[in-house]
This record gives structure tokens, sequence and C-alpha cells, in this order.
């Protein structure tokens, strides 16, 4: 699973992702650096549209599907994310995962391992890529007061042998060359979308211990990155 992550190099997005530049000169003093994201919070994400025009769009961490009746049922049902198997199958995910994907940003993500004396989070990204993507789908909601808002996902598999030492689960990291095939509106095809959903390739993430400060959702800062002794 990915209950946690970083985006902080957020000035690199555009370049990154090749979208419009003005969109994030329109949303700056909304997407600043986060060391330590949760769900329910509000996050950039990339979209396509028909014509291939990346757009960066603000949406909330936590997939509203269609029978959601409360905002609490994120957490209910554990909806910030979205298992691979069965993506194209489920009631809860098979609309959105045709029609509605996208790139979810980051610079990493925490996990935890369960230990006699309680969870040791640890974090993890890829040792090559400072600046990479999850695949993520999304969906429009609205609210009892009819206030409507995109929710998004982010889409897990097995973990490699690297990973599974602190989990059995991990976010799918896109390769850069699969992005712009999961983003794709023509491709529905759940065949070729599903080849793209696979582990990080063997022995190319970096992991490391830090502190348990990072169990604090309101603690946000760039100390949560600092390696602590191993553990």
């Amino acid at each position: 699973m990915c209950g946690r992550y970083t985006l902080y190099q957020t000035e690199e997005l555009a370049d990154r992702f090749e979208f419009d530049e003005d969109e994030f000169d329109e949303m700056r003093t909304d997407v600043r650096p986060r060391y330590n994201v949760a769900p329910e919070q509000v996050m950039p994400i990339i979209t396509e549209d028909e014509n291939r025009d990346r757009h960066l769009i603000l949406m909330r961490w936590g997939f509203m599907p269609v029978w959601a009746k409360d905002e609490r049922d994120v957490f209910k049902y554990r909806t910030f994310n979205a298992r691979a198997e069965g993506l194209f199958n489920k009631v809860t995910w098979k609309r959105a995962a045709r029609t509605s994907r996208c790139l979810v940003p980051s610079n990493g993500f925490y996990e935890w391992r369960e230990r006699p004396d309680g969870k040791q989070p640890y974090f993890i990204k890829p040792r090559q890529d400072k600046l990479f993507a999850f695949a993520g789908i999304y969906r429009n909601w609205r609210d009892k007061e009819g206030a409507e808002y995109g929710t998004y996902a982010i889409v897990t598999t097995d973990a490699n042998d690297q990973m599974s030492y602190v989990h059995n689960r991990m976010p799918v990291i896109l390769k850069r060359s699969d992005e712009e095939h999961w983003l794709e509106p023509d491709n529905d095809d759940p065949t070729k979308l599903e080849s793209l959903l696979v582990p990080y390739p063997e022995g190319q993430l970096d992991i490391r211990p830090v502190s348990r400060a990072v169990n604090a959702i309101r603690t946000d800062s760039e100390q949560l990155l600092m390696p602590i002794d191993s553990v």
C-alpha cells in the first residue's frame, strides 16, 4: 500500500511532465513542497485530454467511488489506494481505470515495517529518478452540500524482493517511457494497461529508515527524509 508520500521538487513539475507552465503559475501558492502527504489532502496530479495536451490539476487524495455517501468512506474502505489486481473489473475502479487515468507526481514514499517495538517507517525512492510518477486514477465527486471536487487513488502492486523487507505491497512507479501510454485517452485495453502495472525493477530503490516523527500528519519538514541509524 501507500499511505504517505512526498512532493518537494514542485518548481520542476512543468518541465518534467510537459504541461503548460502557466497552469503551475496559477496555482503556485497551492502547490508547495510537501514532505508528508496524507490521504484527504489536496495535491497536484497530471491528466491528458483528447488532444494529448497535459494538465496540472489539484485533487483530493482518496478516491470517491460512485456509491460513496460520505467523505469518511475513504478511510472506511481505504480507497486512497487501488490494487492493480482487479483494477479493470472491480466496480469501485473499473470505469476510472478505463477512462480517467492520471500521473501522481512524487519524490518518494513512506512505508512501515512491523517490529516488536512498533512500526518503523522507511523512506523509499528510485535511485535514478528524483521526480517520478505513480500510476493513478481519478473521479469527480459531489458531496452532500452539492460541492464537486476531484479525487484520486494511487495504484499499488506486489512488492519486489528489495521492497518486501519492509512491506508486501508498493505503489506502481511508472517508467518514464510508460507514462504517455498510461495517460493516453484512447487506450482502454486492459491487457495493455495492466502490463504497465508492475513492481519497480529489482535493486533500483533507495530504502532508508527514518524518524517516527513522520507518523504525525502535521509534521511536514525536510528533516523527515534524514536517515537514522540502521534498525
